[in-house]
């Protein structure tokens, strides 16, 4: 079976992406960064599907749609949105079934919740054993 992360993050900014990836790596976490839907999606494929999959919604061309492919591909619940202003509303976001966080928000904060998140999907996956 192929080997799959703990993440897959989607930012289309290197100045959020990058830090956000090293900070997550130093938690612990495999992280893949990409800066495109279409090159996220390759990471998404049955059988490499990571734990889970941050989304920041900053800058993403064509976001509300990216959010509605992604739910075909991964569950919701495993799904981590950062909301951005000029975008797609969090409520909005919320009613798809995502983890939404709103900005301004510490980027340790933003571990945290992924750290949680991970928890809880590796909870979820030992009790269905």
């Amino acid at each position: 079976m192929p080997h799959s992360s703990d993440v897959v993050l989607l930012s289309t900014t290197r100045l959020i992406r990058a830090p956000l990836r090293a900070q997550l790596i130093e938690d612990g976490f495999e992280v893949i960064g990409t800066d495109t839907w279409s090159m996220m999606r390759r990471h998404l494929r049955p059988g490499t599907k990571p734990r889970l999959v941050i989304v920041d919604l900053q800058d993403l061309p064509d976001a509300d749609q990216v959010l509605r492919d992604l739910r075909l591909l991964m569950p919701p619940d495993r799904v981590l949105v950062l909301a951005a202003p000029a975008s797609i509303a969090a409520d909005q976001v919320e009613r798809l079934g995502y983890v939404v966080l709103r900005r301004p928000i510490a980027i340790g904060d933003i571990v945290d919740a992924a750290r949680a998140l991970r928890a809880r999907v590796l909870s979820g996956a030992a009790a269905r054993r």
